[in-house]
């Protein structure tokens, strides 16, 4: 290798390094000389996204910090869990990067054929690689929506070595109380990503991530939505892949200026009470429904900490308790019983 391209290689290692929380899991070099698949690709994008939208809210919460915590999996592959907690803004936030491969569980695989998936195993073992980013970001202020989401690529690989592969992921937002110029801004964003690619997937993605986030025992969604998919194979690696990477460039715009909003506005007790009994409709939903976590909980060698992150510091369930008729309390849960369209 001539000295120059020595350089420029050392000099593109150094920015990746600058870019990254930490080194990603199946390494740098690796990655870089296999630079050209769809795995590396993706691992790169997702590591990525985690180092854009860590350094995004610790410049607005300059007083904490992430702790990163660099973890492996026996079985194969590691991740990269980013927590930030006790914050002046954030009471907890956490952005989590995850490569696993090995062998899918019977648990794990039961799941995948419930959703349609035609999944041929030899001996009963299936061989998969998953990789994905994932945050939920809870504030202290309850007039500072929580957000969450995530991006993901899942491959199955069966006897005849033939290859399954799908993307899925989605961004969503849940605030404590109805602010409809945010609600416009961030589906607004998510819009504007789909649209680069294809006018019919907000949409959809929409519509799906409304029915997706349906907590079923309470009637109600757990928050305003955003878009959601999963198993998405078509009409091309590539073509999903890009739209992926069009989503996850929009988290941070579709965020942030929300948080800069609202994150000094007074609250009243009795506001900060509110927000402890939404949280405790998302802990509801994520144990309950969330096929992430339910997938994590089934995957042989899982971090349970890493899967758990999504879950508040606080939260509160209070017996029987119902909002004053007209109050700010009632229009949320309105909004999360009859979803609504912000963007038309």
């Amino acid at each position: 290798m001539a000295a120059s391209e020595k350089d420029e290689d050392e000099k593109e290692e150094e920015e990746l390094r600058q870019r990254f929380m930490a080194p990603p899991v199946s390494g740098l070099r690796e990655l870089r000389r296999r630079r050209r698949e769809l795995r590396s690709r993706m691992e790169l994008l997702i590591m990525e996204t985690q180092g854009e939208v860590c350094r995004a809210l610790a410049a607005l919460d300059p007083g904490a910090s992430f702790a990163v915590d660099t973890w492996e999996r026996k079985e194969g592959g590691g991740g990269i869990s980013c927590v930030l907690q006790d914050g002046e803004v954030f009471e907890k936030a956490g952005v989590n990067v995850s490569v696993v491969f090995g062998l899918l569980s019977e648990e794990a695989a039961r799941q995948m054929r419930s959703r349609g998936k035609s999944l041929k195993a030899k001996d009963g073992k299936l061989p998969f690689c998953a990789m994905g980013v994932s945050s939920v970001i809870h504030p202290k202020n309850p007039h500072v929506p929580t957000m969450h989401f995530n991006y993901r690529y899942f491959e199955i690989e069966e006897p005849d070595g033939t290859i399954q592969w799908w993307f899925g992921g989605g961004t969503d937002l849940t605030p404590t109380y109805l602010n409809e110029e945010d609600a416009v801004h961030f589906h607004k964003t998510l819009k504007e990503a789909c649209d680069k690619h294809d006018l019919k997937l907000y949409p959809k993605y929409k519509k799906w991530c409304d029915d997706y986030f349906y907590i079923k025992h309470r009637g109600e969604r757990r928050g305003i939505g955003g878009i959601f998919f999963d198993d998405v194979d078509s009409p091309s690696k590539e073509e999903v892949f890009q739209f992926v990477k069009s989503c996850a460039k929009a988290v941070v715009p579709c965020y942030i200026p929300i948080v800069k909003r609202h994150c000094h506005d007074s609250f009243t007790p009795e506001e900060k009470l509110w927000q402890q009994l939404r949280r405790g409709r998302y802990v509801e939903f994520n144990l309950l429904y969330d096929r992430g976590t339910k997938f994590g909980l089934l995957t042989p060698g899982s971090r349970i900490e890493s899967i758990l992150m999504s879950l508040p510091l606080t939260a509160r369930w209070e017996y029987m308790h119902t909002p004053p008729e007209s109050s700010k309390e009632a229009e949320i849960l309105e909004v999360l019983r009859n979803p609504k369209d912000w963007v038309h």
